[in-house]
């Protein structure tokens, strides 16, 4: 190795640490608790509900005033908490930053921590380090890198002297030192955080409910003032016109919505929670809901992130491999005609020739572990699924000399001492180093043989390793790579996760369209597009560093993407009015997880960056979950259009009936403290409870709702109205009778509204019948006992201007209202909902 020049001295890292600043990745600062408060009150429906408070007060209807008000408090505390504990989590969850690097300092070896890491620092790597900042190679032993988390190559980087290497990637095998060239912001990892300042905007749901809400306060204010003109031309008081108004208003306005969203959300957050999915957003679970395009990264995404030999091929013949990850568990199958002896001798010399180590499990149910280059690690996998023990190898054929994997030569080769006093020369590399003359003597014909199965397994998206050795009477104190004899060919992949095909196809099934953005070789990333069924064998694979940005839709594979063009691929299916999720575990998806409408980060061995790009952190890296999210996300905007139908129907029937009833020879169908007080019982308790209504059954089963869809759109609009029409039917019906007869005619129609909308409320149930959410069914006998309690407690009666109807009106009135349940329950036998994730 060549001198190289010791390290900073201490005071001299000290002044660079003072001017450069700390080696840290760009962060965003803590986000103030007030901050936090005023994001929530801007929710547009927040809005709407604190101009209705300022009403109530003005009118002095301090009932409603608190109800209101205790909505908006309930609603903003559970989006604050929630996002107070999900960034929590994700703190707890860093892993990526080592918190110490190995230095030169003052000419000896020391630990420094790794924020006061500085430029031209003097860093020591060895295996199984984290590089903690850019820098460049001054020495190397035998250097490999896994570069995975920056580029998405899944093969580790041999690195030489004046070879850069990136902050965030890790030491796989080797050791070397290096100077350091730019920490913090300048890094890699640090250039690519700062492509994240941009947020992704409003969710879908959020851009939904600000239509609803400029729609309500446009046609309820209109219809209000119509009220407001009828009742003075009619003569009735001026301040009994403008409060009844001004309750009409109120009572059109459903207040409870905001606390359905948070509930419907926050249930979803919780049942996501148990199955180890982080939500860091409450409107990220309903946005999943919404998803037209799942944009995944390869390696550690829908791959282990680990190699695994699969495929063993001989002069005599073949073998596969089974089983997963770096356990011993599995069997070696061999074809026809492949004798044991060549299995055994190609497996021997993998495990000699080999540098990497496997650790069984530390704890019950643990995984086993590698440390070293996964490509070796695999390599001692198969062996031991084989029963070969690499201690007793080792120790029966001990290394005599060695030389190194490099760039250059592409391969490995080590020398052996053997029982006897005999020698044995192993070499492993690349097939294209490997099979020619003078490396090997065999006949041409198996190098030509061996070279066409190496390219075939290429194609597939295998690494292949060809394998090669030579016996000498003597031990040799070198390990030369000529007149060697082929033993065989090892194909090794980073395998499809075991959930993933399941994941993808369900995606498929619910109208979901996968695609893959990775960054590494297109021939890898046909196959595990191909074997999980992302595309089709002849599909095409678009290869970024030759095609460039093609402007197609029907694209399913990109690669060897940088995050740039990860993030213009996004941004394009965006603007064309893609709903998109990004799934993701590396540095280099960051920027691109960060402006997808939902970003989706692996927690257990992603990176830093990527999880704190995310709105959504997968615990244990099951894409499975995602699947389950989605099914969430549905059932949430599924009961957000399920409540506005039972909100804004009732809502509409209050403002029919105001404005028919004076045509029915009713004077004021109703006072403004009833409406008030059936607006509170309709809307409160039992329309929250809507809100924890199960899965439509089959919801996985349908395409996702148009990205431009309305959330009053799928027919929504034309139900609410049909359902109105009954309930406005019943209510004037019920009084006109009552009026003609004699009867107490209001009280009739305040007892049949709220009746008749309680009824909406239990035919609007996903399950009828069923004792599924029950807080529904006790919220509703609940309100019932509250709407006539408004009719016989004299406190409630004189607050509310009612009179006590007689056993036979009641059980008339009472029976009629059952119409309410009967209105939904026809209206979807009638009119089914299209099929789509929105239908109710």
């Amino acid at each position: 190795m060549v001198a190289v020049p010791s390290g900073l001295s201490s005071a001299e890292a000290a002044v660079r640490l003072e001017r450069d600043g700390p080696n840290l990745l760009p962060q965003q600062p803590p986000v103030p608790l007030w901050r936090r408060v005023a994001a929530q009150l801007r929710d547009p429906l927040i809005v709407v509900l604190l101009v209705a408070a300022a009403l109530t007060v003005a009118t002095g209807d301090w009932t409603d005033t608190t109800v209101i008000m205790l909505v908006i408090v309930v609603n903003t505390s559970v989006g604050v908490v929630q996002e107070v504990r999900a960034d929590r989590a994700i703190t707890a969850l860093s892993q990526l930053t080592a918190p110490v690097a190995r230095a030169i300092r003052d000419g000896s070896q020391t630990e420094v921590p790794a924020a006061d890491i500085v430029v031209e620092d003097l860093l020591v790597l060895a295996e199984g380090d984290i590089v903690v900042a850019d820098a460049t190679v001054v020495e190397s032993a035998a250097l490999l890198v896994d570069e995975s988390s920056l580029t998405g190559e899944s093969a580790p980087v041999d690195k030489t002297g004046g070879d850069p290497v990136s902050s965030g990637t890790v030491v796989v095998r080797g050791r070397g030192r290096a100077r350091v060239t730019a920490v913090g912001a300048a890094s890699a990892s640090g250039r690519i955080a700062s492509m994240m300042v941009e947020g992704a905007g409003l969710t879908p749901l959020q851009r939904r409910l600000v239509d609803v809400g400029r729609l309500l306060a446009g046609v309820t204010v209109a219809l209000s003032a119509v009220v407001l003109a009828l009742g003075l031309v009619r003569g009735q008081p001026v301040e009994l016109m403008v409060v009844t108004a001004i309750s009409l208003v109120v009572a059109a306005v459903p207040e409870s919505l905001p606390a359905v969203v948070t509930l419907s959300l926050a249930l979803g957050a919780r049942r996501m929670a148990a199955r180890d999915a982080l939500v860091r957003r409450l409107a990220a679970v309903e946005t999943l809901g919404a998803v037209t395009v799942l944009a995944t990264d390869k390696t550690g995404t829908l791959t282990e992130g680990r190699m695994v030999a699969r495929h063993l091929w001989t002069p005599a013949g073949e073998a596969v491999i089974t089983g997963s990850g770096y356990a011993p568990d599995g069997e070696i199958v061999r074809d026809g005609t492949l004798d044991s002896a060549s299995l055994t001798d190609l497996l021997v010399a993998t495990v000699l020739c080999n540098d990497a180590r496997l650790s069984p499990p530390q704890d019950p149910g643990g995984e086993w572990t590698a440390l070293g280059d996964p490509t070796e690690a695999a390599l001692l996998t198969a062996a031991a699924k084989l029963g070969l023990d690499r201690g007793h190898l080792q120790e029966r054929c001990p290394r005599v000399a060695e030389r190194p994997f490099d760039s250059e030569r592409k391969r490995m080769s080590t020398a052996h001492s053997l029982p006897g006093g005999h020698g044995r020369v192993i070499c492993k590399g690349a097939p294209d180093m490997l099979l020619r003359p003078p490396v090997l003597v065999d006949d041409p014909a198996l190098l030509a043989r061996a070279a066409e199965r190496a390219e075939r397994f290429a194609q597939e998206g295998y690494r292949v390793l060809a394998v090669a050795s030579r016996d000498l009477d003597t031990v040799p104190r070198t390990a030369p790579e000529t007149a060697l004899s082929l033993l065989g060919l090892v194909a090794i992949l980073d395998p499809p996760r075991p959930a993933a095909a399941a994941a993808i196809a369900a995606c498929e099934r619910a109208g979901i369209r996968p695609l893959l953005i990775t960054g590494d070789h297109p021939g890898t990333a046909r196959a595990v597009a191909t074997d999980l069924g992302i595309i089709a064998a002849g599909d095409p694979v678009v290869d970024l560093r030759v095609a460039g940005m093609p402007d197609q839709d029907d694209i399913g594979v990109y690669a060897r993407a940088t995050p740039g063009q990860k993030l213009g691929i996004i941004e394009g299916l965006r603007a064309r009015g893609e709903t998109l999720a990004m799934t993701g575990d590396g540095v280099n998806d960051g920027p691109a997880l960060r402006r997808a409408d939902i970003g989706v980060a692996m927690g257990r061995h992603g990176t830093e960056v990527a999880r704190q790009a995310a709105d959504l952190v997968l615990a244990d890296d099951n894409l499975d979950t995602v699947v389950a999210a989605v099914e969430e996300g549905r059932r949430v905007y599924a009961n957000i259009r399920r409540f506005l139908v039972y909100g804004l129907s009732g809502g509409a029937a209050e403002i029919a009936v105001m404005l028919l009833g004076p045509f029915a020879g009713l004077a004021l169908p109703l006072l403004p403290a009833q409406i008030l007080w059936i607006n509170l019982l309709t809307h409160g308790l039992p329309g929250v409870a809507l809100g924890g209504e199960p899965s439509v059954p089959g919801s996985m089963a349908v395409p996702p709702r148009p990205p431009g869809q309305s959330i009053l759109g799928a027919g929504l609009w034309q139900r609410l109205i049909r359902i109105a029409v009954v309930l406005t039917a019943v209510t004037l019906g019920v009084a006109v009778w009552g009026h003609q007869t004699g009867r107490p005619w209001q009280s009739m129609a305040f007892f049949a509204l709220g009746a008749t909308q309680l009824g909406v409320a239990l035919g609007s149930r996903t399950r009828p019948g069923t004792l599924a959410n029950p807080m529904l069914l006790l919220a509703v006998a609940g309100a019932l006992v509250l709407q006539l309690a408004g009719l016989y407690l004299p406190p409630l009666q004189e607050l509310l201007g009612t009179e006590p109807l007689a056993p036979g009106d009641l059980l008339i009135v009472g029976a009629l209202s059952i119409l309410g349940y009967a209105a939904v329950r026809l209206d979807r036998i009638l009119h089914p909902s299209r099929p789509s994730a929105s239908r109710l």
